[in-house]
């Protein structure tokens, strides 16, 4: 019996005569799911079913258009998220490796691949974008069972402009620098762990100024579930945003970062101008502002937090996002098996 989970639902998959053959249950009990392989398996053995012809394997260029319909559709409200994917997308299909069927594609034509992009002279980050946007389609194909296997996808080494941590100094000389509102936000992603576009998007409604502690504020928006959630202002954070809500005239609603933009909000290329200025004077070693975010997680990882805790706090989807930033030490280790054990030594 050969079953396998994809999603929520379990697939089977086996050999009859030579020919694969693999379908989907539709059903979450592994139960069903295996008498579901062996029905099937019976009917074939009997000659009550034929093999099912398999749906012709689309190429990497053709199923491209189909995620990018589904991109629009999807992300309509994510503006950058929709770039991100076309920009992606042109890429792959201005590429040799597009005019190839997906199930076709292996390892070392996503090596050709990349070659390509660095002999165009194309930075690492740029490589690595295009390389996460190959690897989404292929997850894409698999969940929507175009394909069983996907070739692997590896990043390039030497990426470091969103994983850069701040040291204490250099966060202190880069406040200092800044100027409103990039001041009051580097503040918040520094010591909330916010998303960039999380913060520019932040309204008064969503923040309690007068909770437990120093209050909190929620994010009701985002790609996953996952981001939708609850975070505790620090003490510092709470004095930002009080300051910024007396000198607005105390309001109850609108956006915390107000600006003349399509967005009508602070957005990106509106702190551009001032992040460049900001790094200048400073004389800090050039960041994007998106480090900020890593590097509050990084020091939060640091400080002890489980992984399931940092990932609810950093809204990420699945735990191995938040793997990178936790590593416990000898010390947790010793001080986790004294909790473990301290109930049966009393």
């Amino acid at each position: 019996m050969s079953i396998f989970k994809r999603g929520r639902v379990y697939w089977y998959h086996f050999i009859f005569n030579g020919q694969h053959v693999q379908e989907s249950t539709k059903q979450g009990n592994p139960r069903v799911a295996r008498q579901m392989e062996a029905a099937h398996r019976t009917a074939l053995a009997k000659g009550e079913v034929g093999i099912r012809e398999r749906k012709p394997v689309p190429t990497l260029n053709d199923f491209c258009k189909r995620v990018e319909t589904f991109a629009s559709a999807d992300y309509r409200s994510a503006p950058k998220t929709l770039l991100w994917y076309k920009f992606g997308l042109k890429t792959i299909q201005e590429a040799d490796i597009g005019s190839r069927k997906l199930d076709e594609i292996t390892a070392e034509h996503i090596a050709g691949f990349v070659a390509s992009l660095q002999s165009k002279k194309w930075k690492i980050a740029s490589v690595n974008s295009a390389l996460r946007a190959v690897r989404r389609v292929f997850r894409l194909a698999i969940k929507w069972g175009v394909i069983s296997l996907m070739p692997e996808v590896s990043l390039l080494r030497g990426e470091n402009h969103r994983d850069r941590v701040l040291t204490l100094q250099e966060e202190a000389k880069y406040l200092e620098a800044a100027v409103e509102p990039l001041a009051a936000i580097a503040t918040v992603l520094v010591d909330s762990g916010l998303r960039p576009d999380e913060c520019f998007r932040l309204r008064w409604e969503h923040i309690n100024l007068n909770g437990e502690r120093y209050g909190n504020l929620r994010v009701l928006e985002g790609k996953t579930k996952a981001a939708r959630r609850v975070i505790p202002l620090t003490k510092r954070v709470h004095s930002v945003l009080v300051a910024r809500w007396e000198n607005a005239g105390r309001p109850e609603e609108g956006w915390v970062f107000p600006a003349p933009t399509k967005q009508e909000h602070v957005w990106h290329d509106s702190l551009r101008v001032q992040h460049q200025k900001a790094l200048e004077a400073s004389k800090v070693k050039p960041f994007v502002i998106y480090a900020l975010r890593h590097t509050f997680l990084t020091r939060l990882g640091e400080s002890g937090c489980d992984v399931w805790t940092l990932a609810r706090i950093a809204g990420h989807s699945s735990i191995k996002m938040s793997e990178r930033y936790v590593h416990p030490g000898s010390e947790s280790v010793v001080n986790a098996m004294n909790r473990l054990s301290l109930p049966f030594s009393q």
